[in-house]
């Protein structure tokens, strides 16, 4: 560590940029700046009007758009009493891991009143990903698309109209923040959301939202490249649009090979680019519904209402008057290749067909062999009510989520400056469980008789620089098999093998894909079954892994990973900056 901290601060002193050391000596990337204020702003939907967090008074926020190779630098100014972070969800920040965002994770929360500028750069991405607020659950409407232009032309050949960013998200009518305050008090879920939202409109199918529908006008025969995005804080999603296919060509920033189908399945911090052709005949209306609703794998309440939008062709007697008004063209009714909510069988066939695109300009780097394998549980727990309090969970306990039965709690300050100032600290520690500390019938154990409490803690796993690892994600059936986004900071990774049911490392190993597995940074454990993922560990810094629905990273379903600084310069964690708030 000391040789790195060496020549970091000596390239530093020379005046060279923060992030040059990335680049050839030959390369001029181009710098993009960008201003956040984060902000209170009345917004209404549903009847309601209420003070809502926002970037720049937008809901959603700002379009990050930069071309691949940039530095980014975004200086976010928080002007709201409480603390907050941004995250650049599948920025893998080489080396500058000061500007990932998660709060105590890699940075102390930007406080009431003060500025942190992050600065990153965007080599070797191109595609749609994401950010959002990483401080309690201000993601809610703190959120946003990131593009990144390619420097080559796209890889495939159809002819492309326009690009429309589609984000979907989560409306509540109460504070969120007391929401999540609640549940951690009272043990028991979270009160459900209203709405589902499409770029922060929800749609004719909810009270007072006929003039809050998203609408995309189409030319009849064009092309059109969609970057949706899942910023829904708790809720996997299906969508569709009445009597159009989809082809899929991207995900989580990632090309991948086209595949048509008629609907996709997407989860919290998952983004997918498809192709949509405007190539249906409309009736009077000139329109197509388009849809969103949950995916549901769980036995927790959830909310079941469907978002809706539409398609408008454009032609010369498409209607002028307000479409909206008829409520025949409001009918779910036509949207037949929209799943249904429990509709797992498709959720699992539309996972099953997503591949690397592993062609000679865009290989698939898939370790072949592995250095360590790490197997952890995934599990939602049920712990003792302590003496003296009122738990209003299940059977009178509290909610909590583990992995390996270690439920994470983030102390209140940076781990990842603890790590580079090499501190030894009382509140996180080097022990993370490689493998669960009891093996058992993990997805067929009693969801409600067996000994559920959790353990507490801040233990990482710690692994040396250049480690090519496998990690089994294996789900438990306590209170419920459910589906879990599991969100890798600083790293992407190979979903090179899926299953129900329980890991067999004697079997399971041989049915890997590592030929073309897809690559993504948020993988869909799927319900009651498990995940392998594999990835080569050469960003050193501090990582966040963690559940992407939102109760469950607060349940404590989440953990650390620190890959240590390698022997050369290159491979350190650069100096963090000047101006990193300080908890």
């Amino acid at each position: 560590m000391e040789g790195c901290h060496h020549q970091s601060s000596r390239l530093l002193m020379m005046g060279i940029l923060f992030l040059a050391v990335i680049f050839p000596s030959s390369s001029s990337p181009t710098t993009r700046r960008f201003q956040f204020n984060v902000q209170w702003k009345k917004v209404t939907r549903l009847c309601h009007t209420k003070p809502l967090l926002t970037v720049n008074g937008k809901y959603p926020g700002p379009t990050i758009a930069v071309h691949e190779g940039d530095n980014v630098e975004v200086k976010v100014t928080n002007l709201i009493a409480t603390n907050t972070t941004i995250h650049w969800h599948g920025i893998r920040q080489l080396r500058t891991g000061w500007a990932d965002g998660p709060a105590y994770v890699t940075q102390c929360p930007i406080r009431g009143g003060q500025s942190y500028t992050y600065k990153f750069s965007v080599v070797d991405h191109r595609g749609t990903l994401l950010w959002h607020a990483h401080y309690s659950w201000q993601r809610v409407s703190v959120y946003g698309a990131i593009i990144i232009y390619p420097r080559m032309p796209y890889p495939f050949k159809a002819p492309i109209q326009d690009e429309v960013p589609i984000i979907f998200g989560e409306w509540w009518n109460d504070d969120t923040e007391e929401v999540e305050r609640e549940m951690m008090r009272t043990g028991d879920g979270p009160k459900i959301s209203e709405a589902y939202t499409i770029n922060g409109m929800p749609g004719p199918l909810y009270p007072c939202s006929n003039k809050d529908t998203f609408i995309q006008n189409v030319v009849p025969g064009k092309t059109y490249l969609l970057r949706i995005i899942n910023a829904a804080l708790n809720a996997e999603l299906f969508f569709a649009i009445a009597n159009h296919t989809l082809t899929v060509v991207e995900i989580d920033g990632l090309y991948t090979k086209p595949f048509t189908t008629t609907a996709i399945m997407i989860a919290p911090g998952q983004t997918t680019n498809v192709l949509l052709t405007a190539d249906q005949v409309p009736d009077s209306s000139a329109m197509f519904p388009m849809a969103a609703n949950n995916y549901v794998t769980s036995i927790f309440p959830f909310d079941n209402s469907t978002t809706m939008g539409f398609l408008l062709y454009k032609t010369i007697t498409t209607p002028r008057a307000k479409p909206l008004n008829r409520p025949a063209v409001y009918s779910l009714s036509s949207l037949y290749n929209l799943p249904q909510m429990k509709d797992t069988a498709f959720a699992t066939a539309f996972s099953s067909k997503l591949r690397s695109l592993a062609s000679a300009q865009y290989p698939c780097n898939v370790p072949k062999t592995i250095d360590k394998r790490i197997v952890t549980t995934i599990s939602l727990n049920l712990q003792d009510c302590p003496a003296n309090q009122t738990c209003k969970g299940y059977n009178g306990k509290r909610f909590f989520a583990s992995m390996n039965n270690q439920s994470f709690i983030r102390p209140f300050e940076s781990i990842l400056e603890g790590h580079y100032k090499n501190l030894t600290h009382h509140l996180f520690s080097s022990d993370f469980p490689e493998k669960p500390p009891t093996t058992f019938d993990y997805t067929g154990v009693n969801p409600f008789t067996s000994n559920m409490n959790t353990q507490f803690g801040t233990k990482l796993l710690v692994v040396p620089y250049g480690s090519s690892l496998e990690i089994v994600m294996q789900g438990t059936s306590f209170l419920s098999v459910e589906n879990h986004p599991i969100h890798f900071h600083g790293h992407n990774f190979f979903i090179v093998g899926r299953g129900f049911g329980n890991f067999d490392v004697n079997k399971d190993p041989q049915n890997y894909n590592l030929v073309d597995p897809p690559e993504r940074n948020t993988v869909a454990v799927p319900t009651g079954g498990w995940a392998a993922i594999r990835f080569k560990a050469d960003n050193p810094g501090v990582w966040f892994i963690h559940c992407h629905l939102e109760e469950h990273t607060s349940w404590g379903l989440a953990m650390g990973l620190v890959v240590q600084n390698g022997p050369n310069p290159s491979q350190c964690l650069l100096p963090p900056p000047a101006d990193l708030p300080s908890c």
